[in-house]
């Protein structure tokens, strides 16, 4: 019976797939295409330049056993790189090269060599010089979700957090979006996530990395005409954890390969975790099509920590560190610090540092002092309640007119200058601002902040409005 190229090539993956690891397998033969047999030479289409070369580098050996076995000594193999153009192009980019070659040339048979020297590997992580083709995960492990403390605050996101570790690509949370304030544990969450599936699943490749070292490594790419490889490297990850893509605002170029790089990781079952201060609607200068791609998971947003919680969270940083402290302390730290965890945890070590340093006991006078450099040091952050009763008092008119479904023009007027201070003055996204003022959706809070800017900019009455509010709210 007359060999074929899928016969010879199914009979090298047999043999393949008992001499390495499952995982390795599943990532760097799984995608090959057996192409043509022809004299003896066996040409296979791989996806990009990067694959190629990571199997010249890693694999070369292996698949010389294997097609030695099937085709005898004098067996060849070429590659045929075909990937589709990420600009949308239907037309696919297709290069032959044979396995000794680096650049592109006419398909010729090239027999495999047993001694490779390939160039360095396109892994945007690889400090130049030196060799370390491990991917490593950039997570920090001492962010746990054993030292994540469950609240109110943040139950769901936590909850949604531990599902996904524990089946990376396999709920219906994927992407998983953290978002919320400054200081409340998004990075930290993120971290958790991926540690856990690093523990859970070492064969998988779990990438931590920020938006803004992300768009950086990009544009290196570019410069270097690199991005296919760039993004083939991306495609190859298990679990992407992206912290802060609000970054990505106004970034096109960034936005649209870290679209292909979402849709192949979600298309392939593979995790995406990302964390941003805002949630996807309050989100600008990013792509519709981003955006959508953002909501087709769960969106989970972390809260200021209740007393409870802040509590919880003290007491615990002190067992950590070995340090007994009175209840009563602790409660006076937690009632007074309210904004975020990150605060908490610096107003309790400087407590610490101190009464260590200055060799005195810890006490609620000291406790007092620290509390109020903290809250001093804090910009207070006007509630969107105290604004609506400023615009309120400002037009000699109750919150519940205000509030109401009149359109009478300067109750609409006062309306949207709330609304538009509650955006300026507060971290609460859009939705929460409609909601808390009139029970209206995020698009109106949207409009109204867009008519306050025009009128400002053309009628010298509102400008007056918007300047006599804006001293009221900064005292």
């Amino acid at each position: 019976m007359s060999k074929t190229a899928k016969s010879v090539w199914n009979n090298c993956l047999l043999f393949i797939k008992d001499n390495i690891q499952p995982q390795a397998y599943k990532t760097w033969f799984e995608p090959i295409v057996a192409v043509k047999l022809t004299d003896n030479a066996l040409s296979i289409q791989v996806p990009s330049k990067f694959f190629y070369e990571w199997l010249e580098e890693h694999y070369v050996k292996i698949l010389k056993v294997a097609l030695t076995k099937e085709l005898g000594e004098t067996a060849k193999l070429v590659y045929i790189i075909k990937m589709e153009n990420t600009y949308g192009n239907k037309q696919p980019f297709t290069e032959k090269i044979p396995s000794s070659h680096r650049t592109a040339v006419k398909s010729q048979d090239v027999d495999i060599p047993l001694n490779n020297k390939s160039r360095e590997l396109k892994n945007p992580f690889i400090i130049p010089g030196i060799r370390n083709v491990k991917i490593e995960s950039q997570l920090n492990p001492n962010y746990s979700f054993e030292n994540f403390l469950e609240g109110d605050s943040n139950r769901l996101a936590r909850s949604a957090g531990l599902a996904v570790a524990s089946k990376p690509g396999g709920t219906s949370f994927n992407p998983l979006l953290i978002f919320g304030h400054v200081g409340l544990g998004k990075t930290h969450l993120a971290h958790a996530i991926g540690v856990d599936i690093k523990d859970k699943y070492p064969e998988k490749t779990v990438l931590y990395i920020s938006a803004e070292k992300f768009t950086q490594q990009y544009i290196e790419a570019v410069k270097k005409n690199n991005r296919n490889d760039f993004i083939h490297f991306y495609q190859i990850i298990d679990v992407l954890i992206i912290d802060d893509v609000q970054f990505l605002s106004g970034k096109s170029g960034t936005q649209d390969v870290f679209f292909h790089i979402f849709n192949h990781l979600h298309q392939n079952g593979k995790q995406v975790v990302l964390t941003s201060d805002k949630a996807p609607v309050d989100m600008q200068d990013i792509e519709q099509r981003l955006l959508s791609r953002f909501k087709w998971g769960l969106s989970a947003e972390l809260h200021n920590p209740d007393f409870e919680t802040r509590v919880s969270i003290l007491k615990n940083k002190l067992y950590r560190d070995g340090v007994v402290m009175p209840d009563d302390i602790v409660d006076y730290i937690a009632k007074n610090i309210k904004s975020n965890v990150r605060e908490l945890e610096g107003a309790i070590i400087s407590l610490i540092a101190q009464a260590s340093f200055n060799k005195k006991e810890v006490t609620i006078d000291l406790a007092r002092v620290i509390v109020e450099k903290f809250v001093k040091n804090t910009k207070r952050e006007v509630s969107i309640d105290y604004i609506q009763k400023v615009v309120s008092d400002y037009f000699q008119m109750d919150i519940e007119t205000l509030q109401s479904k009149t359109r009478k023009r300067h109750i609409v007027q006062a309306r949207q200058l709330a609304m538009f201070f509650a955006k300026k003055f507060t971290k609460a996204s859009l939705a929460s601002i409609g909601s808390q003022i009139g029970k209206r959706d995020h698009a109106t809070v949207l409009h109204a902040c867009k008519t306050v800017d025009n009128l400002s900019s053309t009628d010298k009455q509102f400008r007056k409005y918007v300047e006599d509010i804006t001293k009221k709210l900064s005292v």
